[in-house]
């Protein structure tokens, strides 16, 4: 059931809050991989902490782990489709840069909302159609798209947009999945399961694989654990709240992931941020603000 009490804003800024947090759960993701990290120890780890803390939590809470009859495929369904998501775009985050990587993933809103017209019939307002394409506009002007094209290998660049789109793709249809027929689970409970199925899925490639490599120093370490504590925050949040606000008309509120992780670049790691990029910066948070006080239909 949707939540049709909080104001419009509030709602908007606990999205972005969210996409703040994913942000830099992917900038630590970089950081944890040129120290050594493998892309699926990351996957594994993250995944096994947030699953922990789900089930202590629902367990302090005396929340029963019961399912409703006939879900158990399509839980084991968005499962496997969140392995897929995880390790697509974490392996597009270790080859091209941060910013491209999460820019192709954050069309995920744009597939989802193509597939609720088509599949439900349920169009899109107006507002969204307008402030979609232009969030999108603003995010390839504040990443500096055609930039930062030119310092990584072409075969390399495809291929990692390739895997951030496949990410999107995976991710919008979790969203849909969700929609459809999980709503009637306890959000805490279907996140505790997709987590559960990600880690005996990537922790079996894992092994058969030999693909787990440690950090090789401190900094790996203390990125590796930012990366289960952020991601944790981030992916309970969003599956919580998400479809709690409406997730048609909400989801595109993600697309201030990539200015969150640009911005923190600039504040943290004293990164120059262009004039273009600042425009960027502008149009994206103008396409916040069309959210923030749009109607309720």
């Amino acid at each position: 059931m949707q939540d049709t009490t909080r104001p419009r804003w509030q709602i908007v800024l606990l999205l972005m809050l969210i996409a703040l947090t994913f942000g830099s759960n992917h900038v630590s993701a970089r950081v944890a991989f040129d120290h050594g990290t493998s892309v699926m120890l990351a996957v594994v780890v993250r995944s096994a902490f947030t699953a922990l803390a789900l089930l202590v939590a629902l367990k302090f809470e005396g929340v029963p782990l019961t399912l409703p009859q006939g879900l158990g495929v399509k839980l084991l369904a968005t499962g496997i489709l969140l392995t897929i998501q995880s390790l697509c775009i974490y392996s597009a985050v270790s080859m091209i840069p941060v910013g491209l990587a999460l820019l192709t993933f954050n069309t995920f809103p744009f597939i989802f909302a193509l597939m609720s017209w088509a599949i439900e019939g349920r169009r899109p307002s107006n507002r969204t159609l307008l402030f979609m394409p232009v969030a999108l506009l603003g995010l390839s002007l504040a990443l500096n798209l055609y930039g930062i094209s030119a310092q990584t290998d072409a075969a390399v660049m495809i291929s990692g947009i390739m895997l951030a789109f496949a990410a999107a793709l995976a991710f919008a249809t979790v969203m849909m999945v969700t929609q459809r027929w999980l709503i009637v689970v306890d959000s805490r409970v279907r996140s505790l399961c997709m987590m559960s199925i990600i880690v005996v899925l990537m922790g079996g490639i894992g092994l058969v694989q030999d693909g787990f490599t440690l950090p090789h120093d401190q900094t790996g370490w203390i990125a590796l654990a930012c990366v289960c504590v952020l991601y944790a925050i981030a992916i309970i949040s969003f599956f919580v709240f998400m479809p709690r606000f409406g997730m048609l008309d909400n989801a595109a509120v993600m697309n201030f992931e990539p200015v969150a992780a640009l911005l923190m670049g600039f504040f943290i790691l004293d990164q120059a941020i262009s004039p273009m990029q600042i425009v960027g910066v502008f149009v994206v948070l103008t396409a916040m603000v069309g959210f923030a006080i749009q109607k309720r239909t």
